[in-house]
């Protein structure tokens, strides 16, 4: 006789599903993700502002279309004072980085709405959007070797 025991999945039980929605509601609040960014940019929708909070030369490299370079220990109430009146949304090089949940730290300390991109230009690449700078990448086009991003 074979006794069954509940999947990985199933250990801890299923929240309830309106505990879920309030909880994932939540959640897209706090970010957002490369391609819902990308449509927005695509479409000519684009209200709000791109953070790259990664280095100086890692956005000269290559970054989002249209983003500023605003590296999150640059992120000060001077700097913040002279940004567009949007929200914001920031990215980094991708999963391995933090520097874009720093910014959006700072950012919401200093009273501006923000986002972070989940995935970061590591997956907007992956995904297959184009980026600007030095090295950029044309839509379709890149693969891991051949980015030279750095963190």
């Amino acid at each position: 006789m074979t006794t069954r025991t509940a999947s990985p999945v199933a250990l801890v039980p299923h929240a309830d599903p309106q505990n879920a929605a309030g909880h994932f509601e939540a959640k897209l609040a706090y970010e957002t993700d490369c391609a819902d960014v990308w449509k927005a940019i695509d479409d000519g929708t684009v209200d709000f502002l791109i953070v790259d909070c990664r280095s100086t030369p890692s956005y000269t490299r290559a970054h989002l279309p249209g983003a500023i370079s605003l590296p999150w220990r640059e992120i000060t109430e001077e700097r913040v004072r002279d940004l567009p009146d949007l929200p914001i949304v920031t990215y980094c090089w991708g999963p391995s980085c933090n520097a874009a949940t720093k910014g959006a730290f700072r950012l919401a300390a200093l009273g501006r709405p923000v986002k972070e991109m989940i995935g970061g230009i590591e997956y907007w690449i992956r995904e297959g959007h184009p980026t600007e700078g030095r090295r950029p990448t044309k839509r379709g086009e890149g693969k891991p070797s051949d980015w030279g991003l750095v963190v």
